[in-house]
């Protein structure tokens, strides 16, 4: 192992803040990791804890960590936190002091972290993020946002292994309430055990490579029912290994040929999320709809399961990808992807475990959205290869335009003026007028002349997050002379 070998460890359990609850596993999480990091026999890291400070001082310490770095060292952040999102969806990572409001300077921005990663000069850096992404879409609704935290931070010469939410969160009168108190770590806990055990030795070796961490994790996790679901995005030339193998691991077991044949390994990945564009009419966006949406989208075969060969075919490793069922960043097209070649491909999905199908959905628009607002409907993109978990399906609000009325923010003006006699303008007095929330009469004041502009509260658009919150009806008058 040339170069050195370094890890940070950056974990807040407490808050200030009354609207970030406080998380029993960050201290916990780094304790268990920085000891199977530190051990010559597995790690072999020097190791590096910050715990329960503000995001300033986070910020600092995650600087001078990827700071004057050679080629051939390796460096690991683990990061276990609130994770947290603003209101055009940028990630932030909190710390002791995170005001919600104020996030840009309370907190870690994942930015921020990205430009440290571009900077760094070392070839191998590892970044695992155990965070509770925060944010329900709908106002006073309980639904999870899950942010591809993979989007933020890329780049070459790295790897980010994410855990998905651990604890959901729901808006009420403009509050961040708790909906589930936090448990221990899941996700770190898979880590610690793959790394101590060596059972994330999965072609044993006696190096443990990320790819197979990854692996175990999923695994993990699956087995143990966890409602969440680790990702891996990768941009290396090389695989990076983490850890080896402790001496009672790297031992070779003989294992009995089992009499059946062998069914294929299932490389079981997360399946691609997917956009869809929907024209939404200004009445639609102003008090919300639903509508059905008929997606194209990929399923398990019903034939084989997901497997992509029938019961009795002979399989081997694909010499193409060397059984990991990537090749050039992509599926491998020898393989589709399972890491194994088949003699006999299931008929129905010519061996790729997924058929595709055409499905309707029915989508709920909150009364409030604008364009390019992004609605998440978790897990309804198409299946991962080998059966993995679904993507998740955006629908992006295009707004369509409107004969009678213009939006400018949470305000909306009549595109034409509103006709009144002179006599009218110069008394003052009530007309009726027909609004988006149906017939209203609008009292015109005193000696009121054409191009005036009158506005009526509370006939505009709903603020997103507060639906009580609502802009202004702009109407501007037109005096017949």
């Amino acid at each position: 192992m040339s170069g050195t070998r370094e890890a940070l460890l950056i974990a807040n359990g407490s808050y200030r803040s009354p609207l970030l609850n406080q998380l029993r596993s960050p201290i916990a999480d780094a304790s268990e990791l920085a000891d199977v990091l530190a051990d010559p026999e597995i790690g072999w890291f020097s190791v590096e804890r910050v715990v329960d400070e503000p995001a300033h001082r986070n910020s600092q310490a995650i600087e001078r960590f990827f700071r004057d770095r050679q080629p051939d060292d390796l460096l690991l952040l683990h990061l276990s936190c609130h994770g947290v999102k603003d209101d055009d969806g940028s990630l932030y990572f909190a710390g002791a002091d995170t005001d919600l409001e104020l996030l840009a300077s309370t907190a870690v921005p994942a930015g921020f972290l990205h430009k440290q990663l571009d900077r760094c000069r070392a070839r191998s850096i590892v970044v695992l993020l155990d965070c509770c992404y925060s944010g329900a879409f709908f106002p006073g609704m309980k639904g999870p946002v899950t942010i591809d935290a993979s989007d933020q931070l890329a780049g070459t010469g790295r790897v980010v292994l994410t855990a998905s939410s651990r604890t959901e969160y729901a808006w009420e009168s403009a509050r961040m309430v708790d909906l589930e108190a936090a448990g221990p770590s899941v996700f770190t806990e898979a880590v610690v055990h793959g790394l101590r055990t060596g059972e994330a030795d999965r072609d044993r070796d006696g190096q443990i490579g990320v790819d197979e961490l990854y692996q175990h994790v999923y695994e993990r996790l699956n087995r143990a029912g966890a409602k969440q679901t680790p990702r891996l995005w990768s941009e290396l030339e090389y695989r990076v290994f983490v850890a080896r193998s402790p001496r009672d691991a790297r031992q070779t077991v003989e294992v009995p040929q089992p009499a059946q044949p062998v069914w294929p390994q299932r490389r079981a990945r997360r399946g691609q999320d997917a956009l869809i564009r929907l024209d939404f009419g200004l009445h639609e966006m102003l008090n919300g709809v639903q509508r059905a949406v008929v997606v194209d989208t990929a399923v398990i075969c019903d034939g084989c399961g997901g497997l992509g060969t029938a019961a009795d075919s002979r399989v081997s490793r694909c010499a193409t990808c060397s059984g990991y069922g990537l090749h050039d960043d992509k599926d491998c097209d020898e393989c589709a992807g399972f890491g194994t070649v088949i003699e006999e491909p299931c008929s129905q999905c010519e061996g790729r475990g997924r058929v595709r199908v055409r499905r309707t959905l029915t989508v709920k628009v909150p009364p409030g959205v604008y364009e390019g607002t992004r609605i998440q409907l978790s897990s309804e993109g198409e299946v991962g290869p080998g059966g993995g978990p679904p993507g998740d399906l955006y629908i992006e609000v295009a707004e369509q335009t409107d004969e009678t009325y213009r939006r400018s923010g949470l305000d909306l003006r009549r595109t034409s003026p509103l006709t009144i006699s002179a006599e009218l303008a110069a008394a003052g007095g009530l007309v009726d007028l027909e609004t988006p929330d149906g017939p209203k009469r609008l009292r015109v004041p005193r000696s009121s002349a054409s191009g005036q502009v009158l506005r009526i509260a509370g006939l505009g658009f709903p603020e997103l997050k507060n639906r009580d919150n609502r802009g202004a009806l702009l109407v501007e008058l037109d005096v017949q002379t």
